[in-house]
């Protein structure tokens, strides 16, 4: 296993001619609470991508469970999840796979340089999910472009489309486009089904504009997001409310002197970066690539996967999801 370690991350490839061109990876994000799932889902993700990605990376949660994520069914060992990290390595799925980096070194420089603040303690939000984890798999997976997924996404493209050569133009012609990633939903042709709780607008080109990021799945430009820091930290769940009003680097202080507050989510962090500088989240409208996000990790679930990936992979669906995210499983089996 190939633990964090320095790495150039920012490469370039270099032509027949000589012409440097530039590289675009894969980082798919792992930890013990996706064993259940994950050695069908990421193989489905790779197939579905079809893409020649610069490298394939696992980026692995090592960190204890907290918050909601102890009571997640199926929770396995990190021995458990090193060896199917490893078995898809094997089978050429995966080029390799990164621990998070969570010395105090690493996270006091990485803090430092995504909010400002050297002093930030806490790793995961109050949900338990890995805010550090979330920008070392940025950080230390290489390559001008990153393409990030979840473990539990569930991916259709046809194959005569690209998405990412899609988005990574997006990404270069349009400066107020930070994040790109494909329709959100089963899209059924010249209908216009787009259920979504975040407001939006629809830009001509053929895309739909968002200033709240989604952390699940997106494509980004190093370069072009390194532009957004630092970023604020934001607190939240101080029994006294006011304190919340205070800025970031004080609420820190707190928190480190009474151990209260807890961190926000990232996407909400990222979020308000975006509306602070005038940039969105690009979801592509194109009905040739789709995802769907599982919520549920039942028995029912688990059983019904494969099928449910087989039948995503042909561009097939249930009416009933047409146009929602989240996985309808009642529609499914």
């Amino acid at each position: 296993m190939n633990k964090s370690q320095v790495i150039d991350t920012n490469p370039t490839l270099s032509t027949s001619s000589g012409v440097q061109t530039e590289t675009c990876s894969l980082s798919i994000m792992v930890a013990r609470t996706d064993l259940p799932f994950m050695m069908h889902t990421i193989p489905h993700l790779v197939r579905s991508c079809n893409f020649p990605f610069f490298k394939r990376v696992l980026v692995m949660d090592t960190a204890p469970l907290s918050g909601d994520k102890v009571s997640r069914p199926g929770v396995g060992t990190l021995d458990d999840l090193r060896t199917c990290c490893q078995k898809l390595i094997d089978d050429d799925i995966m080029d390799e796979v990164i621990e998070m980096d969570y010395s105090e070194e690493y996270r006091r420089q990485i803090y430092k340089k995504h909010f400002g603040i050297a002093d930030i303690r806490p790793t995961h939000n109050y949900k338990g999910y890995p805010i550090l984890g979330s920008i070392f798999a940025i950080d230390k997976v290489p390559g001008d472009y990153i393409v990030h997924f979840d473990s539990d996404m569930l991916l259709h493209q046809e194959p005569d489309f690209n998405w990412i050569e899609l988005g990574m133009d997006l990404l270069n012609r349009r400066d107020e486009v930070m994040f790109v990633r494909p329709f959100t939903g089963f899209p059924i042709p010249n209908e216009h089904v787009f259920h979504q709780t975040q407001a939006y607008d629809y830009d001509s080109e053929g895309f739909y504009k968002f200033t709240f990021f989604s952390s699940r799945a997106f494509l980004l430009k190093r370069s072009k997001f390194e532009q957004l820091l630092p970023m604020s930290v934001l607190w939240m769940r101080f029994k006294r409310k006011w304190l919340s009003n205070l800025p970031p680097r004080v609420l820190t202080q707190v928190h480190n002197w009474t151990g209260r507050g807890q961190l926000d989510s990232w996407e909400v962090i990222v979020s308000r970066k975006l509306k602070t500088v005038n940039c969105v989240r690009a979801t592509l409208a194109h009905p040739q690539a789709w995802t769907l996000h599982p919520t549920q990790r039942s028995p029912e679930f688990i059983e019904n996967l494969p099928n449910i990936i087989e039948r995503i992979e042909r561009g097939e669906a249930p009416q009933e999801q047409a146009g929602y995210y989240d996985l309808k499983l009642e529609y499914w089996i």
